[in-house]
């Protein structure tokens, strides 16, 4: 045996011997001579080798060319297309192909689009080869060469939609059922072309996991016809990451539909004893007390609002403080509540406290999902010795704006809240002399600080930042404190 057939022999992709022999032929010519055949062969078996992929979840955009199996789930309609030449036209079909790792769009051309669209059907398994790059809808790879492998077999599932677990980066055309767990409301925002565009947000569950959908222009529509507890089947989404978590995205080409399907969510949960601070967290319990909702003014002139409940499980219970709309739901003693994305914080007194701002989703258990022991008080008057309305929380950084959007490819805008921390009382609202705790809420003049139940005014000299939490010894005048000490 030959050099070539051993370096043929060893290879570790799947290439005739015949096509691996005019490749090394072409690579020599390439070279101009200044390597020989068994050069050419060792360079091109290192090309296939790293061309060669383990599933299609491996794919990523920006490779320049991978080689893999897929089973066909759907193709597409044939398209056309005028190519910059004068009187050419272009063909282009689309066929979404899977493996046990996930979904992948193919973009076949020309003369083999035609063909894909007479020969191919589902369930067929392709070997494909191809290069990965960033499409319309995700990620998508344009085919070179697709071969039917009759002999291959692929453990895919073609009926129905996919689970929330099994998605990954870059999927297209992807359907899931779930639960409407949150709804954010619609923004708008400008597009560099003067028009205006509009993105809102659910947020579903399915047994296997919790899910963001993002909605564009026409599809922010759902917001509106869904509310939690609804089951809905998301059709043709793509998948899109978004800081650190994968979004599934709905635009003009896809759609949001109520199902009558069984789907069942169950939330996967940190005790509320366990948290530390630093950790985004899930916890879910008993709502052990509600304060009233309280506003206040931002840097800016806009007003923000905030709410505090008392979340109780087995383990413990902690302040959890509602940003923004969230301060508007439907939430009082007694119910289950599940309060996912939680960043924890210290609050006051020492106390730690989960901030749910705009990555956060709360909503009500069904169920005893909560298992929230039988003992939790709920009274609506307050806490125990720990707090009443003086256990409110402030923000840290839910001050600022209250967001707008990202209009940027796959991007989702931001609404309101902020990441709740610590804020105390022990302030007394009579005149003279008086110690006042809270968190700053303003900067500039005049400085505002927040104790949870209350807003005052500096006057004078106060050296802080926003978010910091102080004690200010002072004249107390009305709603002002004429500072002496700050600390």
């Amino acid at each position: 045996m030959g050099a070539i057939e051993d370096i043929y022999a060893d290879l570790d992709a799947d290439v005739e011997e015949e096509a691996f022999r005019e490749a090394v032929e072409a690579k020599v010519e390439e070279m101009d001579g200044l390597v020989d055949e068994e050069v050419a062969a060792m360079l091109i078996a290192e090309d296939l080798g790293e061309s060669e992929i383990e599933g299609i979840a491996d794919i990523e955009a920006g490779m320049e060319e991978v080689q893999f199996l897929g089973k066909v789930v759907s193709v597409g309609d044939l398209r056309t297309f005028e190519r910059d030449e004068e009187d050419a036209e272009g063909r282009v079909v689309n066929v979404e192909v899977a493996d046990e790792t996930g979904r992948v769009r193919l973009a076949m051309w020309d003369e083999d689009a035609a063909a894909a669209v007479e020969e191919l059907e589902p369930g067929q398994v392709l070997r494909i080869k191809g290069r990965p790059k960033d499409g319309y809808s995700g990620l998508e790879v344009s085919a070179d060469r697709v071969e039917v492998d009759e002999e291959a077999e692929l453990d895919v599932d073609l009926e129905g939609g996919v689970s929330i677990d099994s998605l990954a980066m870059g999927q297209s055309d992807v359907t899931v059922d779930g639960v409407v767990l949150d709804t954010e409301a619609v923004r708008t925002f400008d597009r560099d072309d003067g028009s205006e565009g509009r993105v809102g947000n659910l947020v579903i569950g399915d047994e296997t996991g919790r899910l963001r959908v993002t909605l564009w222009d026409e599809q922010t529509e759902a917001v509106e016809r869904f509310e939690p507890g609804d089951t809905v089947e998301v059709v043709d989404g793509y998948v899109r990451e978004r800081d650190g978590s994968l979004e599934l995205h709905v635009n003009d080409r896809s759609a949001v539909e109520a199902v009558d399907a069984e789907v069942e969510f169950v939330p996967e949960t940190t005790d509320i004893g366990d948290v530390e601070i630093g950790e985004t967290v899930d916890i879910a319990g008993v709502v052990r007390s509600a304060d009233p909702k309280r506003t206040f003014d931002r840097d800016d002139g806009s007003e923000g609002q905030v709410r505090n409940i008392r979340l109780q499980d087995a383990s413990g219970d902690i302040r959890v403080a509602l940003w923004g709309e969230k301060a508007d739901l439907d939430i009082g003693p007694g119910d289950e509540v599940l309060a996912a994305d939680v960043e924890i914080q210290d609050g006051w007194q020492d106390d730690l406290e989960a901030s749910a701002g705009w990555q956060s989703t709360v909503t009500h258990l069904e169920g005893g999902l909560a298992a929230a022991p039988s003992d939790v008080d709920t009274d609506a008057e307050g806490d125990d010795a720990t707090g009443g309305s003086g256990d409110q929380g402030t923000g840290l950084d839910a001050f600022a704006d209250d967001g707008g959007s990202d209009a940027g490819d796959g991007g989702a805008g931001e609404s309101g809240g902020g990441e709740a921390g610590g804020a105390g009382g022990g302030a007394t609202a009579d005149e003279g002399t008086v110690e006042f705790t809270g968190t700053v809420v303003q900067t500039g003049d005049p400085v505002k600080i927040d104790d949870g139940a209350e807003t005052v005014k500096l006057r004078g000299d106060a050296d802080v930042t926003l978010g910091q939490n102080v004690t200010v010894r002072g004249t107390r005048d009305g709603g002002f404190i004429d500072v002496e000490e700050v600390f």
